[in-house]
């Protein structure tokens, strides 16, 4: 991305200047980690802004109004640490960070200090993170984790508690769907990514299992 890196941040959902200023310090951060950590594919490094910090962006911009968040397998960050970024100067926001690489559960507690965002990290499994984890949230998303059934999972509890899930899925998402509705009933919203224009950002709102006998009769 050449030019104002914010450009097109703006054109996704407003940015103050002042987190502008927060997501410089994360994009040098990264930089300054890469090497030791590995954070992002290198050969999306020169165009971090485009591919990861405007990607990531269009999370919280789906469900604007969500101020408490559960972020599965942040490794880098995106889009949790985006997100809690965004929400920096919003009253009760929390962004919860899981992720079991050590390195990077340091990665984005540095980040969160040098920032002031309010987020959360738990250096853990998703299992036992979610073990534990009784409070109610408002989203939970994931970017390049894992397929769409194994994320469904994941979020059912939450979004039983009120939660929407908010998963980042690239060309392949529609077989990703069909996949995770034979074992699931799902409320599903796709929107067409705006980085990506064959990606999908999937909304989901209601997760509820289907009868283990249901899956063979489906297919």
């Amino acid at each position: 991305m050449t030019g104002d890196p914010f450009v097109l941040l703006r054109d996704i959902m407003p940015v103050s200047r002042e987190t502008e200023e927060r997501l410089a310090i994360y994009v040098e951060l990264v930089r300054k980690w890469q090497k030791s950590q590995n954070l992002v594919a290198p050969s999306t490094l020169p165009d971090i802004w485009r591919r990861h910090v405007a990607d990531s962006v269009q999370t919280l911009a789906a469900v604007p109004d969500a101020k408490r968040w559960i972020d599965f397998g942040s490794g880098a960050g995106f889009p949790g640490l985006v997100t809690a970024i965004l929400l920096a100067d919003v009253e009760g926001a929390c962004v919860h960070l899981v992720e079991s690489n050590k390195g990077k559960a340091a990665f984005l507690r540095t980040v969160a200090r040098e920032t002031g965002a309010p987020a959360t990290v738990h250096a853990e499994r998703i299992e036992d993170f979610q073990q534990k984890f009784a409070e109610s949230v408002s989203a939970v998303s994931a970017r390049a984790l894992a397929p769409l059934e194994t994320l469904v999972g994941w979020a059912a509890p939450h979004v039983a508690r009120g939660a929407v899930a908010v998963f980042h899925k690239g060309q392949d998402f529609a077989a990703e769907v069909r996949e995770a509705t034979l074992s699931w009933n799902l409320d599903v919203v796709e929107q067409i990514s705006r980085i990506d224009p064959a990606g999908r950002l999937i909304l989901i709102r209601r997760i509820v299992p289907k009868d283990p006998g249901s899956r063979s009769i489906d297919r």
